[in-house]
Protein backbone atom coordinates (compact mmCIF):
# COMPACT_ATOMS: atom_id res chain seq x y z
CA UNK A 1 0.00 0.00 0.00
CA UNK A 2 1.56 3.27 -1.13
CA UNK A 3 2.73 5.59 1.66
CA UNK A 4 2.09 2.98 4.38
CA UNK A 5 4.16 -0.15 3.82
CA UNK A 6 7.28 1.66 2.64
CA UNK A 7 7.15 4.05 5.57
CA UNK A 8 6.94 1.17 8.03
CA UNK A 9 9.67 -0.90 6.41
CA UNK A 10 11.73 -2.50 9.17
CA UNK A 11 15.02 -2.51 7.28
CA UNK A 12 14.71 1.17 6.38
CA UNK A 13 13.96 2.09 9.99
CA UNK A 14 16.95 0.12 11.25
CA UNK A 15 19.22 1.63 8.60
CA UNK A 16 18.14 5.13 9.69
CA UNK A 17 18.79 4.18 13.31
CA UNK A 18 22.33 3.11 12.43
CA UNK A 19 22.93 6.34 10.52
CA UNK A 20 21.69 8.39 13.49
CA UNK A 21 24.11 6.51 15.75
CA UNK A 22 26.93 7.16 13.29
CA UNK A 23 26.23 10.88 12.95
CA UNK A 24 25.30 11.77 16.55
CA UNK A 25 28.11 12.83 18.88
CA UNK A 26 26.44 15.53 21.03
CA UNK A 27 23.83 14.87 23.73
CA UNK A 28 20.62 16.46 22.47
CA UNK A 29 16.93 16.68 23.34
CA UNK A 30 14.44 16.83 20.51
CA UNK A 31 10.84 17.78 21.24
CA UNK A 32 7.87 16.69 19.17
CA UNK A 33 5.04 19.21 19.36
CA UNK A 34 2.32 17.04 17.86
CA UNK A 35 0.25 14.51 19.78
CA UNK A 36 0.07 12.28 16.72
CA UNK A 37 3.87 12.13 16.71
CA UNK A 38 3.90 11.30 20.42
CA UNK A 39 1.55 8.37 19.86
CA UNK A 40 3.55 7.05 16.88
CA UNK A 41 6.89 7.40 18.68
CA UNK A 42 5.66 5.28 21.58
CA UNK A 43 3.63 2.85 19.47
CA UNK A 44 6.63 1.92 17.32
CA UNK A 45 9.16 1.99 20.18
CA UNK A 46 11.39 4.52 18.42
CA UNK A 47 13.19 5.82 21.55
CA UNK A 48 14.72 2.37 22.01
CA UNK A 49 16.30 2.53 18.54
CA UNK A 50 18.10 5.80 19.23
CA UNK A 51 21.59 6.21 20.71
CA UNK A 52 22.02 7.49 24.25
CA UNK A 53 22.97 10.88 22.83
CA UNK A 54 19.45 11.48 21.47
CA UNK A 55 16.46 11.92 23.77
CA UNK A 56 12.92 12.52 22.57
CA UNK A 57 10.62 14.61 24.77
CA UNK A 58 6.94 15.40 24.30
CA UNK A 59 5.62 18.95 24.18
CA UNK A 60 2.26 20.76 24.12
CA UNK A 61 1.04 19.04 20.97
CA UNK A 62 -2.27 17.69 22.24
CA UNK A 63 -5.02 20.34 21.83
CA UNK A 64 -7.37 18.67 24.30
CA UNK A 65 -4.56 18.46 26.85
CA UNK A 66 -3.53 22.12 26.70
CA UNK A 67 -7.11 23.38 26.94
CA UNK A 68 -8.01 24.84 30.33
CA UNK A 69 -10.22 23.04 32.81
CA UNK A 70 -12.29 26.23 33.00
CA UNK A 71 -13.20 25.71 29.32
CA UNK A 72 -14.61 22.29 30.21
CA UNK A 73 -16.46 23.79 33.18
CA UNK A 74 -18.04 26.41 30.94
CA UNK A 75 -19.01 23.80 28.33
CA UNK A 76 -20.65 21.82 31.13
CA UNK A 77 -22.54 24.94 32.22
CA UNK A 78 -23.81 25.37 28.64
CA UNK A 79 -24.91 21.72 28.55
CA UNK A 80 -27.13 22.28 31.59
CA UNK A 81 -29.26 24.84 29.73
CA UNK A 82 -32.59 23.33 28.70
CA UNK A 83 -32.56 24.55 25.11
CA UNK A 84 -28.94 23.68 24.26
CA UNK A 85 -27.43 20.79 22.32
CA UNK A 86 -23.68 20.41 22.78
CA UNK A 87 -21.75 18.89 19.87
CA UNK A 88 -18.16 17.77 20.33
CA UNK A 89 -15.44 15.49 19.07
CA UNK A 90 -15.09 12.26 21.03
CA UNK A 91 -11.89 13.00 22.98
CA UNK A 92 -13.30 16.02 24.75
CA UNK A 93 -16.33 14.34 26.26
CA UNK A 94 -14.30 12.42 28.85
CA UNK A 95 -11.97 15.24 29.93
CA UNK A 96 -12.56 15.95 33.64
CA UNK A 97 -13.85 19.35 34.66
CA UNK A 98 -13.67 20.66 38.21
CA UNK A 99 -16.56 18.54 39.47
CA UNK A 100 -18.00 16.76 36.43
CA UNK A 101 -17.39 15.94 32.78
CA UNK A 102 -19.45 16.16 29.61
CA UNK A 103 -19.77 12.39 29.74
CA UNK A 104 -21.26 12.57 33.22
CA UNK A 105 -23.59 15.39 32.20
CA UNK A 106 -24.82 13.33 29.26
CA UNK A 107 -25.51 10.43 31.61
CA UNK A 108 -27.51 12.88 33.72
CA UNK A 109 -29.68 13.78 30.76
CA UNK A 110 -27.88 16.65 29.02
CA UNK A 111 -28.16 16.68 25.23
CA UNK A 112 -24.52 16.14 24.27
CA UNK A 113 -23.73 14.53 20.95
CA UNK A 114 -20.44 13.33 19.48
CA UNK A 115 -19.90 14.51 15.92
CA UNK A 116 -17.26 13.73 13.32
CA UNK A 117 -17.24 17.17 11.71
CA UNK A 118 -18.76 20.60 12.13
CA UNK A 119 -21.11 19.70 9.26
CA UNK A 120 -22.81 17.21 11.58
CA UNK A 121 -23.41 20.04 14.05
CA UNK A 122 -24.89 22.23 11.30
CA UNK A 123 -27.26 19.42 10.28
CA UNK A 124 -28.40 19.12 13.89
CA UNK A 125 -29.02 22.85 14.04
CA UNK A 126 -31.11 22.74 10.86
CA UNK A 127 -33.14 19.81 12.19
CA UNK A 128 -33.65 21.38 15.66
CA UNK A 129 -34.57 25.01 15.07
CA UNK A 130 -36.02 25.28 18.59
CA UNK A 131 -32.63 24.43 20.13
CA UNK A 132 -29.32 26.26 20.32
CA UNK A 133 -26.60 23.99 18.93
CA UNK A 134 -23.12 24.66 20.34
CA UNK A 135 -20.03 23.25 18.64
CA UNK A 136 -16.97 22.92 20.87
CA UNK A 137 -14.11 24.17 18.71
CA UNK A 138 -10.90 22.50 19.85
CA UNK A 139 -7.62 22.19 18.02
CA UNK A 140 -4.70 23.97 16.42
CA UNK A 141 -4.42 25.33 12.88
CA UNK A 142 -5.42 21.87 11.59
CA UNK A 143 -9.05 21.94 12.74
CA UNK A 144 -9.62 25.69 13.07
CA UNK A 145 -10.28 26.19 9.31
CA UNK A 146 -13.19 23.74 9.45
CA UNK A 147 -14.69 25.71 12.37
CA UNK A 148 -14.29 28.89 10.34
CA UNK A 149 -15.89 27.27 7.28
CA UNK A 150 -18.76 26.06 9.46
CA UNK A 151 -19.47 29.58 10.68
CA UNK A 152 -19.39 30.94 7.13
CA UNK A 153 -21.71 28.17 5.95
CA UNK A 154 -24.11 28.84 8.83
CA UNK A 155 -24.28 32.50 7.82
CA UNK A 156 -24.82 31.68 4.15
CA UNK A 157 -27.57 29.16 4.97
CA UNK A 158 -29.27 31.41 7.53
CA UNK A 159 -28.76 28.94 10.38
CA UNK A 160 -29.07 31.25 13.36
CA UNK A 161 -29.35 28.68 16.15
CA UNK A 162 -25.75 27.54 15.76
CA UNK A 163 -22.60 28.81 17.50
CA UNK A 164 -18.97 27.85 18.15
CA UNK A 165 -17.35 27.89 21.60
CA UNK A 166 -13.76 28.33 20.46
CA UNK A 167 -10.62 27.12 22.18
CA UNK A 168 -8.60 27.04 18.96
CA UNK A 169 -4.90 27.81 19.37
CA UNK A 170 -1.78 28.34 17.25
CA UNK A 171 1.49 26.55 17.84
CA UNK A 172 4.44 28.98 17.33
CA UNK A 173 3.92 31.07 20.52
CA UNK A 174 4.05 27.92 22.66
CA UNK A 175 7.23 26.73 20.92
CA UNK A 176 8.90 30.09 21.53
CA UNK A 177 7.74 30.26 25.16
CA UNK A 178 9.24 26.86 25.99
CA UNK A 179 12.64 28.09 24.82
CA UNK A 180 12.25 31.44 26.60
CA UNK A 181 11.46 29.62 29.84
CA UNK A 182 14.65 27.60 29.64
CA UNK A 183 13.25 24.17 28.83
CA UNK A 184 16.14 22.10 27.46
CA UNK A 185 15.38 21.71 23.75
CA UNK A 186 17.91 21.36 20.94
CA UNK A 187 15.48 20.98 18.05
CA UNK A 188 11.82 20.58 17.19
CA UNK A 189 10.09 17.77 15.33
CA UNK A 190 7.47 20.00 13.71
CA UNK A 191 3.79 19.07 13.45
CA UNK A 192 2.77 17.55 10.13
CA UNK A 193 -0.98 18.23 10.06
CA UNK A 194 -0.67 21.80 11.34
CA UNK A 195 1.98 22.53 8.73
CA UNK A 196 -0.24 21.18 5.96
CA UNK A 197 -2.42 24.24 6.59
CA UNK A 198 0.17 26.83 7.62
CA UNK A 199 3.18 25.87 5.53
CA UNK A 200 6.70 26.09 6.91
CA UNK A 201 6.99 29.85 7.20
CA UNK A 202 5.43 30.07 10.67
CA UNK A 203 8.53 28.41 12.18
CA UNK A 204 11.18 30.67 10.64
CA UNK A 205 11.62 32.68 13.84
CA UNK A 206 12.73 29.56 15.76
CA UNK A 207 16.15 29.25 14.05
CA UNK A 208 16.48 33.02 13.61
CA UNK A 209 15.75 34.01 17.22
CA UNK A 210 16.75 30.90 19.13
CA UNK A 211 19.18 28.99 16.92
CA UNK A 212 17.07 25.82 16.97
CA UNK A 213 16.12 23.77 13.94
CA UNK A 214 12.65 22.58 13.01
CA UNK A 215 11.98 19.54 10.82
CA UNK A 216 8.33 19.07 9.82
CA UNK A 217 7.69 15.35 10.01
CA UNK A 218 5.22 12.75 8.86
CA UNK A 219 3.77 10.18 11.22
CA UNK A 220 5.18 6.81 10.21
CA UNK A 221 8.35 5.28 11.71
CA UNK A 222 10.47 6.07 8.65
CA UNK A 223 9.21 9.67 8.67
CA UNK A 224 10.10 10.20 12.30
CA UNK A 225 13.49 8.50 12.16
CA UNK A 226 14.41 10.46 9.05
CA UNK A 227 13.34 13.68 10.82
CA UNK A 228 15.52 12.84 13.80
CA UNK A 229 18.44 12.23 11.45
CA UNK A 230 17.86 15.58 9.73
CA UNK A 231 17.89 17.37 13.09
CA UNK A 232 21.00 15.50 14.21
CA UNK A 233 22.79 16.60 11.04
CA UNK A 234 21.68 20.21 11.58
CA UNK A 235 23.03 20.21 15.12
CA UNK A 236 26.28 18.42 14.30
CA UNK A 237 26.93 20.85 11.42
CA UNK A 238 25.68 23.90 13.35
CA UNK A 239 23.25 24.61 10.52
CA UNK A 240 19.89 25.01 12.25
CA UNK A 241 16.99 25.76 9.88
CA UNK A 242 13.43 24.84 8.96
CA UNK A 243 13.16 21.74 6.78
CA UNK A 244 10.25 19.68 5.51
CA UNK A 245 10.62 15.91 5.74
CA UNK A 246 6.87 15.41 5.10
CA UNK A 247 7.19 16.65 1.52
CA UNK A 248 4.47 14.34 0.19
CA UNK A 249 1.90 16.41 2.10
CA UNK A 250 3.41 19.69 3.37
CA UNK A 251 4.28 22.53 1.01
CA UNK A 252 6.19 25.68 2.02
CA UNK A 253 3.17 27.87 1.26
CA UNK A 254 0.68 25.56 3.00
CA UNK A 255 -3.03 25.55 2.11
CA UNK A 256 -3.70 29.13 1.03
CA UNK A 257 -7.48 28.68 0.77
CA UNK A 258 -7.68 27.31 4.31
CA UNK A 259 -5.54 30.20 5.54
CA UNK A 260 -7.91 32.71 3.91
CA UNK A 261 -10.94 31.05 5.50
CA UNK A 262 -9.23 31.07 8.87
CA UNK A 263 -8.34 34.76 8.58
CA UNK A 264 -11.89 35.65 7.54
CA UNK A 265 -13.44 34.33 10.77
CA UNK A 266 -10.69 34.38 13.40
CA UNK A 267 -8.21 36.88 14.79
CA UNK A 268 -5.33 36.35 17.20
CA UNK A 269 -5.81 36.86 20.93
CA UNK A 270 -4.19 35.88 24.21
CA UNK A 271 -5.04 32.39 25.44
CA UNK A 272 -4.27 30.07 28.34
CA UNK A 273 -2.28 26.85 27.86
CA UNK A 274 -1.97 24.10 30.44
CA UNK A 275 1.59 24.14 31.75
CA UNK A 276 2.42 27.47 30.13
CA UNK A 277 -0.22 29.93 31.31
CA UNK A 278 -1.48 32.84 29.21
CA UNK A 279 0.47 33.27 25.96
CA UNK A 280 0.20 36.41 23.86
CA UNK A 281 -1.57 35.97 20.50
CA UNK A 282 -1.66 32.20 20.89
CA UNK A 283 -5.43 31.80 20.55
CA UNK A 284 -7.89 32.21 17.72
CA UNK A 285 -10.85 34.40 18.66
CA UNK A 286 -14.00 34.78 16.57
CA UNK A 287 -14.10 38.20 14.89
CA UNK A 288 -16.75 40.71 15.99
CA UNK A 289 -18.64 40.50 12.69
CA UNK A 290 -19.42 36.87 13.53
CA UNK A 291 -20.53 37.49 17.13
CA UNK A 292 -23.93 35.91 16.47
CA UNK A 293 -22.06 32.60 16.01
CA UNK A 294 -19.85 33.05 19.07
CA UNK A 295 -21.26 31.05 21.98
CA UNK A 296 -19.61 33.27 24.57
CA UNK A 297 -21.42 36.30 23.11
CA UNK A 298 -24.91 34.78 22.94
CA UNK A 299 -25.17 32.46 25.96
CA UNK A 300 -24.74 33.65 29.53
CA UNK A 301 -23.91 31.07 32.20
CA UNK A 302 -22.48 30.95 35.69
CA UNK A 303 -19.35 28.80 35.82
CA UNK A 304 -18.11 27.11 38.97
CA UNK A 305 -14.64 27.98 40.34
CA UNK A 306 -11.97 25.93 38.62
CA UNK A 307 -10.24 23.25 40.67
CA UNK A 308 -7.14 21.44 39.44
CA UNK A 309 -6.50 17.83 40.51
CA UNK A 310 -3.88 17.38 43.19
CA UNK A 311 -0.77 15.48 42.17
CA UNK A 312 -1.44 15.63 38.41
CA UNK A 313 1.71 16.49 36.41
CA UNK A 314 -0.03 17.07 33.09
CA UNK A 315 1.24 20.66 32.91
CA UNK A 316 4.86 19.67 33.51
CA UNK A 317 4.55 16.83 31.01
CA UNK A 318 3.24 19.22 28.35
CA UNK A 319 6.24 21.48 29.00
CA UNK A 320 8.62 18.58 28.46
CA UNK A 321 10.17 18.80 31.93
CA UNK A 322 8.47 15.62 33.22
CA UNK A 323 7.46 12.33 31.66
CA UNK A 324 4.28 10.39 32.42
CA UNK A 325 6.14 7.82 34.52
CA UNK A 326 7.30 10.63 36.82
CA UNK A 327 3.70 11.16 37.94
CA UNK A 328 2.65 9.18 41.00
CA UNK A 329 -0.92 9.02 39.66
CA UNK A 330 0.10 7.49 36.33
CA UNK A 331 -1.20 3.96 35.84
CA UNK A 332 -2.30 3.89 39.46
CA UNK A 333 -5.36 6.04 40.10
CA UNK A 334 -5.06 7.73 36.68
CA UNK A 335 -5.89 5.35 33.83
CA UNK A 336 -7.77 5.66 30.53
CA UNK A 337 -10.90 4.30 32.23
CA UNK A 338 -10.48 6.71 35.16
CA UNK A 339 -8.54 9.74 33.87
CA UNK A 340 -7.51 12.33 36.42
CA UNK A 341 -5.87 14.68 33.91
CA UNK A 342 -6.44 15.53 30.26
CA UNK A 343 -3.14 13.93 29.19
CA UNK A 344 -4.61 10.50 29.97
CA UNK A 345 -7.85 11.09 28.06
CA UNK A 346 -6.93 12.22 24.59
CA UNK A 347 -5.79 9.83 21.88
CA UNK A 348 -2.94 12.32 21.40
CA UNK A 349 -2.04 12.67 25.09
CA UNK A 350 1.42 11.70 26.33
CA UNK A 351 0.06 9.78 29.31
CA UNK A 352 -2.34 7.82 27.12
CA UNK A 353 0.50 6.99 24.71
CA UNK A 354 2.79 5.82 27.51
CA UNK A 355 -0.03 3.84 29.14
CA UNK A 356 -0.75 2.00 25.90
CA UNK A 357 2.78 1.39 24.69
CA UNK A 358 5.41 2.21 27.32
CA UNK A 359 4.37 1.08 30.78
Amino acid sequence: MKYIDEYRDRETVLALAEEIKRQSTKPIKLMEVCGGHTMSIQKFGLPYLLPETVELISGPGCPVCVTSRSYIDQAIAYSRLDDVIITTYGDLIRVPGSSSSLEQERANGANIQIVYSILDALKLAKANRDKKVVFLGIGFETTAPSSAAGIIQAQMAGINNFSVYSAHKVMPPAMATLIDEGVEIDGYIGPGHVSTITGSGIYMDIPKKFGLGVVISGFEPVDLMQSVLMLVKQIENDDQKVEIQYTRVVKPEGNVKAQETLDEVFEYGDDWWRGLGVLENSGLKIRAQYDKYNTEKILDVTVEPTKEPKGCLCGEILRGVKKPKDCKLFGNVCTPSNPIGACMVSSEGSCAAYYMYNR
